[in-house]
């Protein structure tokens, strides 16, 4: 795997994060299994991709897109899914996570 095609994974492994953040509002507490298991699954594969992506790209560069990816994620799928507030803070907190995000990968 090259350089070029970590940073692939690891926006893939970020997706995935965002897949398990999302299910756990559905597991309800994991009480539900389908959707607990559904959320373990997203787990696992976004931190083995973490985890290949890693082998070539810097640690704490692709740790920050990882999690930035899920949180940004996260909040925008909590607005559209779940009803939650898309304030003027929120949406501009947002921003301020996707310029840093670009800015880590610009510097790396």
């Amino acid at each position: 795997m090259s350089a070029s095609f970590s940073w692939v994974v690891l926006v893939v492994a970020g997706l995935f994060e965002v897949g398990w953040a999302i299910g756990l509002k559905y597991t309800e507490g994991f009480t539900r299994f389908w959707p607990t298991a559904g959320t373990v699954v997203s787990m696992v594969v976004s931190v083995a991709l973490l985890g290949l992506a890693l082998k070539y790209l810097p640690v704490g560069t692709a740790y920050a897109v990882w999690v930035g990816i899920g949180a940004v994620g996260t909040v925008a799928l909590g607005i559209l899914l779940l009803g939650e507030a898309a304030t003027f803070a929120r949406l501009l907190s947002m921003g301020f996570i996707v310029i840093g995000i670009i800015g880590l990968k610009l510097s790396s």
